[in-house]
C-alpha cells in the first residue's frame, strides 16, 4: 500500500548558516522557499536572518507565506536573528530546539550545511530508524553538495552497520519537485526493518 502524504502542511528546513562560496546554493534555498508557498507548505527553521537560513525565509516572506523559527537562547542576538519573522520561538537550548521542531512538521528537509545541519539531518534519521518518528526526511543533494555523506551511508551498509532497508529511510533529489513527491509518497519503514540486529 502506497501511503500518500496529502496533509504535509508543515515541515523543517534545515540548512546553513552561511550561503558557500557557489551562488547555486543561495538559488536553490529561495526556489525551495518559493515552492513551499505555492504548495501551502509552512517552513519551520532555526530562526535566524543569515546565510542560507535567512534566503530561505526571505523568500517565503515575501511570498506572504508562513514562517515559524525557533532558536536557542544563547544564539537571540541582533545580528543573528531573523526580526521578520512574527512567530519566532525562543528555547533553551540546542536540544530542546529538536523537540519543539520535530512537534511542529510533518517531515524535513535538508539543504547544505556545516556541522550543525548535518546533526540535524542524522538526528531525524536516527528518530525515523528508531521509531519515534515515521516523517518523511528528504536530502536537496544540490551540485552533489552530499555525495560524500551519501557514500558514507553506503560504507555503513558494506561495513555492517547499517541496515540495507535503512537507507530508504532517507530521501534524495536534486530537484525540488521530485523531492517534495518523494516526501509526500513516502512509505515508512516497517519496524522489524528498523533496528539493526547486534552480530556476535
Amino acid at each position: 500500500m502506497i501511503f500518500i502524504n496529502q496533509f504535509m502542511k508543515s515541515v523543517v528546513v534545515f540548512c546553513g548558516s552561511s550561503l558557500g562560496f557557489n551562488p547555486i546554493y543561495k538559488k536553490a534555498a529561495k526556489l525551495l522557499g518559493k515552492h513551499l508557498v505555492n504548495h501551502n507548505i509552512a517552513m519551520v527553521y532555526g530562526g535566524g536572518k543569515i546565510g542560507l537560513m535567512g534566503e530561505i525565509a526571505n523568500a517565503i516572506l515575501e511570498s506572504n507565506g508562513k514562517v515559524i523559527g525557533v532558536i536557542p537562547k544563547l544564539l537571540e542576538k541582533e545580528e543573528v536573528v531573523h526580526d521578520k519573522v512574527e512567530e519566532m520561538i525562543v528555547c533553551k537550548n540546542m536540544s530542546e530546539r529538536k523537540v519543539i521542531m520535530s512537534k511542529l512538521v510533518d517531515g524535513y528537509i535538508t539543504l547544505p550545511g556545516g556541522f550543525g545541519t548535518l546533526d540535524e539531518l542524522f538526528e531525524a534519521l536516527t528518530l525515523n530508524q528508531l521509531h519515534i518518528e515515521q516523517k518523511p526526511v528528504g536530502l536537496l543533494n544540490i551540485n552533489g553538495y552530499f555525495n560524500a555523506t551519501l557514500q558514507q551511508v553506503d560504507t555503513m551498509i558494506e561495513e555492517g552497520f547499517l541496515k540495507k532497508e535503512n537507507k530508504a529511510l532517507l530521501l534524495v533529489s536534486d530537484d525540488i519537485e521530485t523531492l517534495i513527491y518523494k516526501m509526500k509518497h513516502y512509505t515508512p519503514v516497517k519496524k522489524s526493518h528498523v533496528i539493526n540486529k547486534v552480530v556476535n
